[in-house]
């Protein structure tokens, strides 16, 4: 079982995510989107060639339908299990890639709130890479909210994938 903002493997001189002084830290948002799939790949590349790492956030949204205690309850528990399978299935590839374990961080709450708490919490952190959406005329929601409102007051880079780009084409810009 996945526990809240758990850090894989702890180093020496470390932030919140476990980063070892001076270590790159490329951190990505992890939900069930393609654009997801490509960011992912890109930072795991980018950390390998660095001698960076890799931290994943999953945000747990708070369900819609909030009229019965006990069915917000069994919602939660059910999202909950969903995060933590997906972190699961992408800390293996990550590691497959990367050859470290990625940090690994559970919130509850709104998407673009916790990205941007857990950003001011951690120091470590220092590249937020987030990919774009294929196909669509806006970019999606948590990079339309950084470009528009977050422009200019962001502490870290944040590096946007097409979310069209293919391995291989990640493969020759890293």
């Amino acid at each position: 079982m996945i526990e809240q903002e758990e850090s894989v493997e702890p180093a020496k001189e470390e932030g919140v995510a476990g980063a070892k002084s001076g270590e790159r830290i490329f951190l990505v948002v992890v939900d069930q989107t393609e654009e997801m799939e490509t960011a992912l790949y890109f930072a795991c590349k980018r950390a390998y060639r660095t001698g960076g790492r890799v931290a994943m956030l999953y945000v747990i949204e708070p369900p819609e339908f909030q009229h019965w205690l006990g069915v917000e309850r069994v919602m939660e528990d059910e999202a909950r299990e969903e995060a933590e399978e997906q972190l699961q299935a992408q800390a293996e590839r990550v590691q497959a890639i990367v050859g470290k374990m990625p940090v690994l961080h559970v919130r509850q709450g709104t998407r673009r709130d916790e990205l941007m708490a857990l950003i001011d919490e951690d120091p470590a952190i220092s590249v937020l890479v987030l990919g774009t959406a294929a196909g669509r005329e806006d970019p999606g929601p948590l990079v339309t909210y950084l470009i528009g409102q977050m422009s200019g007051k962001m502490r870290l880079p944040v590096i946007l994938v097409p979310g069209l780009l293919t391995q291989e084409e990640i493969d020759a810009v890293t």
